[in-house]
């Protein structure tokens, strides 16, 4: 664990910190690996189980049990289903978007039979075992068609709108504050103001980007340590930031310029209004196989006169974390011993 009291200059330039438009990665259309996936699919399916039942059904204890015999093949199918969708989602990728309705109707279609052959050997009676395959076709193609619609709003180019929004946040009156305070420092701190303008060109740079799918934990702090050193320039001795990282946390993935909005708004909201300023602690930790982010910052004395927000960057976190990690991401936000915490779950492993 490495613990920081204040944030690194970075008077050398270092490394890149967004990817160009050529290195964004293109989204999988059948990554069915992940649980929100899973849990939709085979409530999807059920719920159509549960509708078709109704139709030979003369009573309620009727309709559970025919329920639950068909369940005993379509469960296993669907479940069949998503495990060669996850299995082959790289293969399948490479087809043309005709080619792969074909594809996942024809793993529906062998699905179907699949979960007939389940029912044939409960003994459950006739096998339908032409109108197994055509209806397993046809969830197929309904799980393909959601698929490729959470893919489009992963893409880069489906979330350039809400990267944008987040992207303005770094305000103009941030940079005249900046150039301002790089000004003053020209005659008098040279090296400092060089240090400074580079934090500024490193920031910019990282936020005028190109959207891409994701980033690294490692990347985002190195993006919110820059903007820490610039306002660590302008508010001195009452910006105390602590940064308590983990180094095993940060090849976790995020959304680009995640955490910058986070600690711009910790310093907006909780640093600026009070006259003797505040801390502001990062925290990163890993935990069986899973990353937590706890940024949490002092607030100022009930006197002071704190901007309200909108909860329009919270709002926007949370989704990105969604589009990324679905149900695997956690999110929350609120005041927390005395301050405000905000806390981002995150699987370890590099999403796709």
């Amino acid at each position: 664990m490495q613990i920081l009291s204040t944030p690194p200059a970075f008077a050398e330039s270092g490394p890149a910190l967004a990817p160009t438009a050529g290195a964004a990665q293109r989204v999988l259309v059948f990554d069915a690996c992940h649980v929100g996936v899973v849990l939709r699919a085979v409530l999807f399916v059920q719920v159509v189980v549960a509708t078709a039942a109704l139709f030979a059904a003369g009573t309620p204890l009727e309709w559970l049990a025919r329920m639950a015999l068909v369940t005993s093949g379509s469960l296993p199918g669907t479940l069949l289903w998503l495990v060669l969708a996850c299995a082959f989602k790289r293969l399948l990728q490479r087809l043309p978007g005709r080619a792969q309705y074909a594809a996942g109707m024809g793993l529906g279609l062998l699905c179907g039979l699949y979960a007939c052959a389940m029912l044939w050997l409960l003994g459950a009676g006739p096998s339908p075992w032409l109108a197994s395959a055509v209806g397993g076709a046809l969830l197929a193609a309904l799980l393909v068609t959601a698929l490729q619609l959470r893919a489009r709003a992963r893409a880069p180019a489906a979330t350039t709108a809400r990267l944008a929004e987040l992207q303005s946040r770094i305000r103009p009156h941030f940079l005249f504050n900046t150039l301002n305070s790089a000004i003053a420092l020209v005659r008098a701190e040279p090296a400092q103001a060089e240090a400074l303008l580079e934090d500024l060109s490193d920031l910019f740079r990282a936020a005028l980007a190109e959207p891409h799918g994701s980033a690294t934990l490692d990347e985002e702090i190195a993006l919110a340590q820059r903007y820490l050193a610039i306002e660590q320039v302008r508010f001195g001795t009452r910006l105390r930031a602590q940064w308590q990282l983990d180094p095993a946390a940060g090849g976790a993935r995020l959304p680009p310029l995640l955490l910058q909005p986070l600690v711009e708004n910790a310093i907006r909201h909780g640093i600026e209004p009070g006259a003797e300023g505040g801390t502001l602690v990062l925290r990163t930790v890993r935990r069986k196989g899973r990353v937590e982010i706890t940024l949490h910052n002092t607030l100022p004395p009930s006197s002071a006169q704190a901007t309200p927000g909108h909860g329009i960057a919270l709002r926007n976190v949370r989704e990105r974390l969604s589009l990324l990690h679905d149900l695997q991401a956690e999110f929350s936000a609120g005041p927390y011993q005395g301050g405000y915490r905000v806390r981002i779950l995150l699987p370890l492993e590099p999403t796709a």
